[in-house]
């Protein structure tokens, strides 16, 4: 019996040894902590000013004594902000229907089909997002100025001018292509046996499985058109199609000093996309988990 002790002693788990401090993840952590503080602290701050008064929003006051809700009626009146928000909705809604049925036709023949050239065209389409937006401003402002003079439809301080050179985004269509090539082939060999064709195949089965990144190319789509300034400016001659980004800054303009009335109009300008990405965060996260890191 004494024998065996050796052997059962063998036997018992070793306790593990302690581990040292982990540096690794607390400078990752450490990072994101700094990082996400100075990306709330100027949004908060902001906050902050939109609600007070104008003695308090041009001293060292951090919060309001008594919150001015007023503020944001006045910015909102005095802006005119209506006519420059219901302009930047419809160009914002065209821009992502456009965006969002040219991306899933042109993401589904990069990834489910084959013809000559795929991937050298693939790869020129990519390297467009390399560029800056600036540079593709004059080719395309000479495109639709063309196309008015070319086509009845008013091209210039109109909406086309304003939607159909966003129609096509490269990120877009990569994003949903990364998707879409995860698609198990068997479900397309199924929809043959089925009869099914390409455009019923995409219809019926690939979108139905691709929400999420179809949501986000939406959400991309809507931001992108919200958030521009320059191309309305450039390609808009009245105030009947320019944009609520327009309207912000030319009342930030005229406001001059009134600081917290600057404030309360670029929270309202903001205030639909921090809506929209409240309800979409979810499906955010996992369209860019699932699509992004495989392809």
């Amino acid at each position: 019996m004494a024998s065996q002790a050796p052997i059962l002693a063998d036997r018992v788990p070793a306790k593990p040894a302690r581990s040292g401090f982990n540096w690794s993840k607390f400078f990752t952590y450490a990072i994101l902590i700094l990082g996400a503080v100075v990306a709330i602290v100027p949004f908060l701050a902001t906050i902050s000013i939109s609600l007070m008064n104008l003695t308090e929003a041009t001293s060292q006051t951090f919060v309001p004594s008594t919150p001015q809700w007023g503020n944001y009626v006045e910015a909102w009146q005095e802006a005119d902000f209506s006519e420059f928000f219901f302009n930047s909705l419809q160009i914002a809604l065209l821009t992502v229907a456009g965006e969002v049925v040219f991306g899933v036709l042109a993401a589904y023949a990069f990834a489910r089909m084959d013809f000559p050239g795929k991937e050298l065209l693939f790869g020129l389409f990519l390297a467009t997002l390399t560029l800056p937006q600036a540079i593709i401003w004059v080719p395309n402002f000479l495109t639709v100025s063309w196309l008015g003079k070319v086509t009845p439809l008013q091209w210039i301080d109109n909406w086309p001018a304003l939607t159909v050179p966003f129609m096509a985004s490269a990120f877009g269509i990569f994003l949903l292509r990364q998707f879409f090539q995860q698609i198990p082939d068997e479900l397309w060999d199924a929809a043959q046996i089925d009869g099914a064709g390409h455009l019923r195949y995409l219809i019926q089965i690939v979108l139905p499985l691709s929400k999420a990144p179809v949501l986000i190319l939406a959400l991309f789509g809507f931001l992108g058109s919200w958030d521009s300034l320059a191309w309305p400016i450039l390609v808009t001659r009245s105030l009947e199609w320019r944009p609520i980004s327009y309207g912000l800054q030319s009342f930030l303009q005229e406001a001059g000093s009134f600081v917290h009335l600057q404030m309360a109009g670029a929270i309202i300008t903001i205030l639909p996309i921090l809506v929209i990405y409240f309800f979409t965060q979810r499906q955010f996260i996992e369209a860019m988990t699932r699509s992004g890191l495989k392809g």
